[in-house]
């Protein structure tokens, strides 16, 4: 999909989540600061960013998810980032190594979105 630089894209963001983590609670938060870090430069140039984790995460919630990886949590988590890049226009993969931030890429390759590797990439709407 070709976007115009005069027009708003809705872009996730796609980085590490578990991976390099143990699953450390600390590690998890400091990496989805690392990809929250890139939202609000998308959105003062004039752009519509957007993480998986913040609607995964309350809706593993509410389905009573206990844990990362249990069953409620798997039934949300990457699922719910696919469903979303039908509605994207981008994708900004950042951060490390991550089998699943590489599963939204290749989804979004697969959709025909724009891929972006830096968010310096990223035209500014005019």
């Amino acid at each position: 999909m070709k976007v115009k630089a005069s027009e708003a894209q809705m872009i996730l963001i796609a980085g590490p989540y578990r991976s390099g983590t143990n699953d450390d609670p600390a590690l998890i938060k400091k990496n989805v600061q690392q990809m929250e870090a890139y939202a609000l430069p998308i959105f003062r140039a004039g752009h519509i960013p957007i993480l998986g984790e913040w609607l995964a995460l309350p809706l593993a919630e509410l389905g009573g998810s206990k844990k990362i990886g249990d069953e409620v949590f798997n039934e949300v988590f990457h699922p719910i980032a696919a469903r979303l890049l039908e509605k994207c226009d981008a994708v900004l993969r950042v951060g490390g190594a991550s089998a699943g931030a590489d599963e939204m890429v290749r989804v979004g390759r697969s959709l025909g979105l724009v891929i972006y590797e830096s968010v310096e990439d990223i035209p500014a709407v005019k």
